[in-house]
């Protein structure tokens, strides 16, 4: 195709991502955003669909015989920063810059994936069948998203994430387990030596996930990380030696342990109760042979673990985490993403995909 019509691919996308802008879409409050991604995806294709809020595509020529590569990014936002100085919901072009919740995170990469969906839909000559879908509920890594959608689209081969890496390539990622943990003590009087006090129990298990090493250290990722974030107790009075003490854990696994075996290796060390509040949102990784990653770099992107999670966790192929936007600005006050960055970002995917289509 001509660059002409990449050009009026990068405008269309520029153009749908202020009107996603001015729609809310809270996590599972998406249904607006979804009504405007269908009847974007409408406009050129009648292969569109919608399940509950997620927006799914497939190209002109599907072919069974073919794989298939999966295009998605998520249309949900997170509420806004109580620091905006801006209206988030009014989207504001200025000094090449696009203010508005959700512009980076991830309406930048959506709708630059959406544009790369669009250039290559009525290609006969495809290795792979393309499809494109929109999630719902990624930002709460809620089930009614990609893990609803996932079962409808089919065999994937592998896949494209859109989330803000300044188009350089995430190949790995690390996996999030929350843990509940409650240690035992005896009720008492706090002012007479009685009961077993809780909290003192449950600093003996904390001062161990604080001071704990995993062995296994990934070259992407680094080492397994445990945050202890929340601690409290049933009690209301000042006065009484509480029995319980609840504390939550924030687990980050690279990808050499499963969670399985860090699980294994807490419960060995620590006295109090642990339950795991889900284990899907497992570490991931692509290989660096894949034919994704050699198309990055011959297109001279780098390489790097993620810190952060996304749907790719959700994914059980192969994922490459790109696109256009910095996650340094994700989720802060009168966020934004660069416009030439979007533009850039359609072309880096196109070339990327030319390599491997």
């Amino acid at each position: 195709m001509s660059s002409d019509h990449i050009t009026i691919l990068q405008e269309e996308a520029i153009a749908l991502l202020k009107q996603l802008i001015a729609t809310p879409s809270f996590s599972k409050e998406e249904e607006e955003t979804a009504k405007i991604i269908h009847h974007h995806l409408d406009k050129y294709t009648t292969n569109v669909k919608t399940l509950k809020h997620n927006v799914f595509a497939w190209n002109h020529y599907f072919d069974d015989s073919k794989p298939t590569l999966l295009l998605n990014s998520h249309h949900d936002t997170v509420k806004p920063n109580k620091h905006y100085t801006l209206d988030p919901f009014t989207p504001i072009e200025k000094d090449g810059k696009l203010y508005g919740l959700g512009s980076n995170d991830a309406g930048g990469p959506l709708v630059a994936l959406i544009a790369t969906f669009l250039y290559y839909n009525r290609r006969e000559d495809l290795k792979y069948n393309l499809i494109f879908a929109a999630s719902a509920e990624e930002e709460i890594s809620g089930k009614e998203g990609i893990e609803l959608l996932l079962p409808e689209l089919g065999s994937i081969e592998c896949g494209i994430v859109g989330e803000p890496t300044q188009m350089q390539m995430a190949v790995a990622e690390r996996g999030l387990m929350v843990l509940d943990c409650l240690s035992h003590g005896k009720a008492g009087h706090a002012a007479r030596e009685e009961g077993e006090n809780a909290i003192y129990k449950a600093l003996a298990d904390i001062e161990w996930f604080r001071n704990y090493r995993f062995p296994k250290v990934s070259d992407l990722l680094g080492p397994v990380k445990m945050s202890v974030t929340v601690i409290e107790t049933d009690n209301k009075a000042h006065n009484v030696v509480p029995a319980q003490c609840k504390f939550v854990v924030d687990v980050r696994v690279n990808e050499l342990y499963t969670f399985e075996e860090v699980l294994e290796v807490i419960r060995a060390h620590v006295q109090c109760d642990v339950q795991p509040r889900s284990t899907r949102l497992r570490s991931t990784s692509i290989a660096l042979d894949h034919p994704l990653t050699k198309a990055g770099i011959a297109l001279n992107r780098t390489y790097y673990g993620s810190p952060t999670t996304s749907d790719k966790a959700l994914m059980p192929f192969q994922t490459l985490k790109m696109g256009p936007g910095d996650s340094a600005r994700s989720h802060t006050a009168d966020e934004f993403i660069y416009v030439n960055e979007i533009k850039e970002g359609i072309q880096l995917y196109i070339q990327l995909l030319n390599q491997v289509l």
